[in-house]
Protein backbone atom coordinates (compact mmCIF):
# COMPACT_ATOMS: atom_id res chain seq x y z
CA UNK A 1 0.00 0.00 0.00
CA UNK A 2 1.46 3.83 -1.01
CA UNK A 3 2.29 5.76 2.17
CA UNK A 4 -0.68 8.47 1.01
CA UNK A 5 -1.68 11.62 3.51
CA UNK A 6 -5.43 9.48 3.78
CA UNK A 7 -6.56 6.04 3.37
CA UNK A 8 -9.15 5.20 0.66
CA UNK A 9 -12.94 5.50 1.37
CA UNK A 10 -14.83 2.19 1.41
CA UNK A 11 -18.64 2.02 1.92
CA UNK A 12 -17.52 0.02 4.79
CA UNK A 13 -15.71 2.77 6.65
CA UNK A 14 -18.10 6.08 5.34
CA UNK A 15 -20.83 6.28 8.06
CA UNK A 16 -24.17 6.97 7.39
CA UNK A 17 -24.82 9.05 10.20
CA UNK A 18 -22.78 12.60 11.34
CA UNK A 19 -20.31 11.75 7.75
CA UNK A 20 -18.80 15.22 8.33
CA UNK A 21 -17.45 13.82 12.21
CA UNK A 22 -15.66 11.13 9.46
CA UNK A 23 -11.81 11.37 8.88
CA UNK A 24 -9.50 9.15 6.33
CA UNK A 25 -6.59 10.80 7.02
CA UNK A 26 -3.74 9.13 8.03
CA UNK A 27 -2.43 11.03 10.51
CA UNK A 28 -5.34 11.54 12.49
CA UNK A 29 -5.98 7.83 12.39
CA UNK A 30 -2.20 7.45 13.84
CA UNK A 31 -3.30 9.70 17.09
CA UNK A 32 -5.98 8.19 18.23
CA UNK A 33 -4.41 4.59 17.77
CA UNK A 34 -1.60 5.41 19.30
CA UNK A 35 -3.32 7.40 22.44
CA UNK A 36 -4.77 3.67 23.84
CA UNK A 37 -3.48 0.18 24.08
CA UNK A 38 -6.99 -1.33 24.30
CA UNK A 39 -9.36 -2.34 21.69
CA UNK A 40 -12.46 -4.50 21.19
CA UNK A 41 -11.63 -7.59 17.92
CA UNK A 42 -14.80 -8.52 16.33
CA UNK A 43 -15.50 -11.58 14.32
CA UNK A 44 -17.67 -14.33 13.43
CA UNK A 45 -16.96 -18.35 14.86
CA UNK A 46 -17.10 -20.96 13.23
CA UNK A 47 -20.84 -21.47 13.86
CA UNK A 48 -21.33 -17.97 12.50
CA UNK A 49 -22.24 -16.28 15.72
CA UNK A 50 -20.35 -12.47 16.37
CA UNK A 51 -18.15 -12.82 18.64
CA UNK A 52 -16.50 -9.19 20.46
CA UNK A 53 -13.41 -9.80 22.41
CA UNK A 54 -11.10 -6.56 24.33
CA UNK A 55 -7.35 -7.13 24.08
CA UNK A 56 -4.26 -5.17 23.25
CA UNK A 57 -2.62 -3.86 20.24
CA UNK A 58 0.18 -1.56 19.07
CA UNK A 59 0.55 -0.09 15.91
CA UNK A 60 3.70 -0.34 13.48
CA UNK A 61 3.59 2.27 10.45
CA UNK A 62 0.61 0.77 8.86
CA UNK A 63 0.19 -2.39 10.74
CA UNK A 64 -2.31 -3.27 13.65
CA UNK A 65 -0.80 -6.01 15.93
CA UNK A 66 -3.21 -7.43 18.14
CA UNK A 67 -2.00 -10.21 21.17
CA UNK A 68 -3.84 -13.23 22.22
CA UNK A 69 -3.11 -17.18 23.17
CA UNK A 70 -2.47 -19.91 20.72
CA UNK A 71 -5.86 -21.46 21.57
CA UNK A 72 -7.88 -18.63 21.21
CA UNK A 73 -10.51 -18.97 18.14
CA UNK A 74 -9.71 -15.92 16.74
CA UNK A 75 -6.26 -16.55 16.45
CA UNK A 76 -6.78 -20.70 15.11
CA UNK A 77 -8.78 -18.80 12.45
CA UNK A 78 -6.26 -16.32 11.69
CA UNK A 79 -3.62 -18.87 11.21
CA UNK A 80 -5.07 -20.51 8.23
CA UNK A 81 -4.36 -19.71 4.66
CA UNK A 82 -7.61 -17.25 3.86
CA UNK A 83 -7.05 -15.36 7.33
CA UNK A 84 -9.72 -14.04 9.37
CA UNK A 85 -12.10 -10.92 8.73
CA UNK A 86 -12.52 -8.66 11.69
CA UNK A 87 -13.53 -5.32 12.84
CA UNK A 88 -11.19 -3.79 15.10
CA UNK A 89 -12.25 -0.99 17.27
CA UNK A 90 -10.25 1.68 19.37
CA UNK A 91 -12.40 4.66 21.29
CA UNK A 92 -11.14 7.30 23.64
CA UNK A 93 -13.77 9.63 25.75
CA UNK A 94 -13.19 13.02 25.98
CA UNK A 95 -16.21 14.36 27.26
CA UNK A 96 -19.52 13.77 28.44
CA UNK A 97 -21.80 16.28 26.83
CA UNK A 98 -24.72 17.36 29.10
CA UNK A 99 -27.31 19.59 27.38
CA UNK A 100 -31.02 21.14 28.99
CA UNK A 101 -32.55 18.33 26.83
CA UNK A 102 -32.07 14.65 28.05
CA UNK A 103 -32.77 13.80 23.89
CA UNK A 104 -29.10 16.03 23.24
CA UNK A 105 -27.09 14.57 25.20
CA UNK A 106 -23.98 13.32 23.98
CA UNK A 107 -20.29 12.58 24.35
CA UNK A 108 -17.38 13.88 22.74
CA UNK A 109 -15.25 10.82 21.48
CA UNK A 110 -12.58 10.01 19.16
CA UNK A 111 -12.82 6.46 17.32
CA UNK A 112 -11.19 4.50 14.57
CA UNK A 113 -13.13 1.40 12.91
CA UNK A 114 -10.69 -0.71 11.05
CA UNK A 115 -11.99 -3.92 8.83
CA UNK A 116 -9.62 -6.22 7.12
CA UNK A 117 -8.11 -9.77 7.03
CA UNK A 118 -5.67 -10.77 10.30
CA UNK A 119 -3.36 -13.08 9.31
CA UNK A 120 -1.42 -14.82 12.21
CA UNK A 121 2.28 -13.62 12.67
CA UNK A 122 4.87 -16.48 11.78
CA UNK A 123 7.94 -14.88 11.48
CA UNK A 124 10.42 -15.01 14.03
CA UNK A 125 11.86 -11.01 13.51
CA UNK A 126 8.51 -9.90 12.70
CA UNK A 127 6.92 -10.85 15.86
CA UNK A 128 9.50 -10.08 18.19
CA UNK A 129 9.12 -6.57 16.64
CA UNK A 130 5.08 -7.19 17.06
CA UNK A 131 6.00 -8.25 20.88
CA UNK A 132 7.92 -5.73 21.90
CA UNK A 133 5.65 -3.17 20.45
CA UNK A 134 2.48 -4.32 22.51
CA UNK A 135 4.73 -3.76 25.22
CA UNK A 136 5.58 -0.23 24.27
CA UNK A 137 2.18 0.54 23.49
CA UNK A 138 1.25 0.56 26.66
CA UNK A 139 4.00 2.07 28.61
CA UNK A 140 6.66 3.65 26.59
CA UNK A 141 10.19 1.94 26.61
CA UNK A 142 9.39 -0.94 28.52
CA UNK A 143 10.04 -3.00 26.20
CA UNK A 144 13.38 -2.81 26.71
CA UNK A 145 13.78 -3.01 30.08
CA UNK A 146 12.20 -6.71 30.98
CA UNK A 147 12.79 -9.82 29.76
CA UNK A 148 11.82 -10.97 26.83
CA UNK A 149 9.57 -14.19 26.30
CA UNK A 150 11.41 -16.98 26.24
CA UNK A 151 11.31 -20.32 24.28
CA UNK A 152 8.23 -21.91 26.50
CA UNK A 153 6.36 -18.20 26.41
CA UNK A 154 6.08 -17.60 23.25
CA UNK A 155 5.08 -20.92 22.60
CA UNK A 156 1.84 -19.92 24.15
CA UNK A 157 1.38 -16.51 22.71
CA UNK A 158 0.32 -15.26 19.64
CA UNK A 159 -0.07 -12.53 17.41
CA UNK A 160 -2.34 -11.66 14.73
CA UNK A 161 -1.43 -8.66 12.24
CA UNK A 162 -4.16 -6.48 10.80
CA UNK A 163 -2.85 -3.68 7.78
CA UNK A 164 -4.47 -0.66 8.37
CA UNK A 165 -6.16 -0.25 4.44
CA UNK A 166 -10.04 -0.34 4.98
CA UNK A 167 -10.18 2.15 8.28
CA UNK A 168 -11.44 5.16 8.84
CA UNK A 169 -11.69 7.84 12.30
CA UNK A 170 -14.81 9.28 13.40
CA UNK A 171 -14.11 12.43 15.80
CA UNK A 172 -16.75 14.78 17.85
CA UNK A 173 -15.26 17.75 19.44
CA UNK A 174 -18.55 19.98 19.99
CA UNK A 175 -19.76 21.94 23.02
CA UNK A 176 -23.56 21.53 24.73
CA UNK A 177 -25.63 22.31 21.86
CA UNK A 178 -28.68 23.66 22.90
CA UNK A 179 -31.94 23.67 20.59
CA UNK A 180 -32.79 27.52 20.53
CA UNK A 181 -36.51 26.27 22.44
CA UNK A 182 -34.36 25.23 25.24
CA UNK A 183 -32.14 28.13 26.03
CA UNK A 184 -33.89 29.83 28.67
CA UNK A 185 -34.70 26.25 30.61
CA UNK A 186 -33.45 26.40 34.01
CA UNK A 187 -31.31 23.14 33.54
CA UNK A 188 -27.42 22.80 33.68
CA UNK A 189 -26.03 22.64 30.46
CA UNK A 190 -22.19 21.87 29.64
CA UNK A 191 -18.94 19.36 29.36
CA UNK A 192 -17.69 16.72 32.12
CA UNK A 193 -14.07 16.42 30.55
CA UNK A 194 -12.97 12.49 30.73
CA UNK A 195 -9.50 11.86 31.48
CA UNK A 196 -7.54 8.78 31.85
CA UNK A 197 -5.08 9.12 34.76
CA UNK A 198 -2.10 6.89 35.96
CA UNK A 199 -0.90 6.59 39.69
CA UNK A 200 2.33 6.93 40.74
CA UNK A 201 4.19 3.71 40.16
CA UNK A 202 4.39 1.38 43.12
CA UNK A 203 7.40 -0.65 43.25
CA UNK A 204 6.60 -4.65 44.27
CA UNK A 205 8.16 -5.47 47.92
CA UNK A 206 11.26 -7.70 45.96
CA UNK A 207 12.09 -4.66 43.75
CA UNK A 208 15.32 -3.09 45.17
CA UNK A 209 15.76 -0.68 41.79
CA UNK A 210 15.33 2.92 41.71
CA UNK A 211 12.06 4.02 39.96
CA UNK A 212 13.48 4.15 35.72
CA UNK A 213 13.09 7.17 33.92
CA UNK A 214 10.15 5.99 31.74
CA UNK A 215 8.29 5.53 34.25
CA UNK A 216 8.94 8.54 35.82
CA UNK A 217 8.38 10.29 32.99
CA UNK A 218 5.84 8.50 31.54
CA UNK A 219 3.05 10.07 30.13
CA UNK A 220 -0.20 8.04 29.03
CA UNK A 221 -1.17 9.01 25.50
CA UNK A 222 2.18 10.63 24.29
CA UNK A 223 3.63 10.07 20.86
CA UNK A 224 5.19 6.29 20.20
CA UNK A 225 6.71 6.87 16.63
Amino acid sequence: MSETASYARTPRTTPTRYRDRATWERAEIHAVLDSAWLCHLGFTDEQGRPVVLPTIYARVGDRLYLHGSTGSRPLRTAGRSAGLPVCVTVTQVDALVLTKSAFNHSVNFRSVVAHGLAEQVTDPAELAVALDALVDQAVPGRAADCRPANTKELAQTAVIRLVLDEVSAKIRQDGADDDPADEQLPHWSGLVPVRTVYGAPQPHPGTTRELPGYLADFQPGGPRG
